[in-house]
């Protein structure tokens, strides 16, 4: 009795846990989703500007690596689904065998009533006993025998009931996982559509690698530009605090700024990020290094604006070549910068609060809005994908 208790137990919290499982596979499954939905709509925006895009590569890439990822947890989930399976056939062949222990006490109980149904030989049975607590105790149990069959019966319906609601279940989970199945059979066909696209585009562009190559140049400039009046606006920041001048850094805000590292806000809605922090090679030439980045490129839809990612105060605003309008905001020890903005909504010494809007972000020669993003500890340059959630 009490290792099949254990194991009821056991399987009675293993149910819930699957059922966990599988809700959470669903949410992350919504959320891939929803990203390859804003990558398609960017494609189609881009599509209709220019069909030989950089960024349509880029962005037709990402959407392979969600989708890749759909994949994983579809495949994810039908293994949960798998299981929730198995658990769901035990607890059934275990309420089935609890049915049967349960009918065969039953049938024991009536048939034992009805042998000694008659008054006589219960009297008899109380009389014989050998004292007074032994006849008091039989007489406990024969009042309470038409009792213990009711309660058993009851729990005979109870364990009918039971194993219905498990035998339903059992069929959900599988015509469930059936779907899953189904569908992951559609992504798949869905990817390989998007890699042939895929390759179509880099056989397309490679045939501009001359005008490639003079736009990088050109790029290269431009970042360099941006990094050495950045850097520079950072040292002088760092220099003016260790001297004193100006406003003290605002320690409990920078506490609460690195207490919130992978948990802060993206910096613009339903974005992409197309261009990752660091080194990163050409995506058709794979021995040309693209400019070394030290934010991240994010692509969202036109008219997005640019937000604010924590509490901060506008340090300074500047306009740079290739990147618009530039917003640096200070927090604390730590400074956000928000670039490529067409309209800048803030002015120098604003206090500002997440979620603040900060700028409607420019349009790209795709069509699409790119914000460039980049995130300092002093001047320690910092990756933002390992900031944002």
């Amino acid at each position: 009795m009490r290792r099949a208790l254990i194991i009821f137990l056991t399987a009675l919290i293993s149910f819930p846990l699957c059922a966990q499982d599988i809700s959470a596979q669903q949410e992350r499954k919504r959320q891939i989703e929803q990203e390859i939905a804003n990558i398609d709509k960017q494609i189609g925006s881009t599509s209709r500007k220019r069909k030989q895009s950089l960024n349509t590569l880029i962005l037709t890439r990402r959407k392979i690596e969600a989708r890749k990822q759909l994949i994983d947890q579809i495949e994810d989930e039908i293994k949960g689904y798998s299981r929730s399976i198995t658990a769901s056939h035990a607890q059934i062949d275990r309420l089935n065998s609890r049915l049967d222990t349960l009918r065969k006490y039953h049938t024991d109980l009536v048939l034992g009533a009805y042998k000694t149904r008659d008054n006589k030989v219960w009297l008899l049975y109380i009389l014989s006993s050998k004292d007074i607590n032994q006849g008091l105790r039989r007489w406990s149990y024969l009042k309470n025998i038409s009792a213990s069959i009711r309660a058993q019966a009851q729990q005979i319906k109870d364990t009918e009931y039971d194993l219905q609601t498990e035998t339903a279940r059992m069929e959900r989970l599988r015509s469930e996982s059936m779907e899953s199945k189904a569908e992951l059979e559609r992504e798949r066909d869905k990817l390989s559509g998007e890699e042939r696209k895929m390759n179509s585009l880099v056989v397309q562009l490679t045939k501009e690698e001359k005008n490639m190559k003079k736009e990088l140049q050109k790029k290269q400039k431009e970042v360099e530009r941006l990094n050495k009046e950045i850097e520079r606006i950072l040292a002088e920041a760092v220099r003016q605090q260790k001297a004193g001048e100006g406003a003290k850094i605002d320690y409990a805000l920078s506490a609460q700024f690195g207490d919130n590292k992978g948990r802060l806000p993206w910096p613009v809605r339903n974005g992409v990020v197309i261009q990752k922090f660091g080194q990163t090679y050409h995506p058709v030439f794979k021995s040309l290094k693209m400019p070394y980045n030290n934010g991240i490129n994010i692509s969202a839809p036109a008219g997005s604006e640019a937000t604010a990612v924590f509490d901060g105060v506008v340090k300074q605003i500047l306009v740079m070549p290739g990147y618009d309008q530039c917003v640096l905001v200070q927090h604390g020890e730590y400074f956000t910068f928000y670039c490529k903005l067409r309209q800048v909504y803030v002015k120098s010494g604003d206090r500002i609060s997440t979620g603040s809007r900060i700028g409607e972000i420019s349009l790209n020669e795709d069509g699409n809005a790119e914000l460039h993003f980049q995130l300092w500890k002093g001047t320690d340059k910092q990756n933002p994908e390992t900031w944002l959630r």
